[in-house]
């Protein structure tokens, strides 16, 4: 499948194909049976899908809206990443819709340790949950740093 996507697959993640020819670079995104292609270079875009079209039986869901639970928002100067479904179905999933926003996400001087403290009732929701904020930290990077030191816990 490789020869049919871009010359360079990414080291850091296998699932990413890149292709920069005269500075315009162009990206194939492969997730299971479904490929994400963007880029600034309109041209290698149209032979990517020409080439894979030729080879496999492909169909064009036209400009990408949602994907991998992440809304596409684009407008003439820029692109708009968003997970607002994908929070508003964690808060719903963890019976936390109707939770007041916080300033900060951990209260400050909080003190976590694995040999002292109650057990949850429940770990496995506090782990789905802190799993699911890991996946949410792509587009909100200032929570980070308290879901990263929640996932120590579990």
């Amino acid at each position: 499948m490789t020869k049919f996507l871009i010359s360079k697959q990414s080291r850091s993640d296998y699932s990413l194909f890149t292709k920069m020819v005269n500075g315009l670079h162009t990206f194939v995104f492969v997730y299971m049976d479904d490929l994400f292609i963007t880029g600034d270079n309109q041209i290698s875009i149209a032979a990517i899908k020409s080439d894979l079209h030729s080879t496999f039986t492909i169909k064009e869901l036209g400009l990408a809206r949602y994907f991998l639970g992440i809304e596409i928002a684009k407008s003439p100067h820029s692109t708009f990443l968003n997970q607002r479904k994908y929070i508003l179905y964690i808060l719903h999933d963890a019976r936390l819709i109707i939770a007041k926003p916080a300033s900060f996400p951990l209260p400050k001087g909080l003190y976590l340790s694995s040999d002292s403290g109650a057990l949850l009732s429940n770990p496995s929701l506090c782990m789905r949950l802190v799993g699911r904020l890991l996946y949410f930290t792509l587009t909100k990077p200032n929570i980070s740093h308290s879901v990263q030191h929640l996932s120590q816990y579990l």
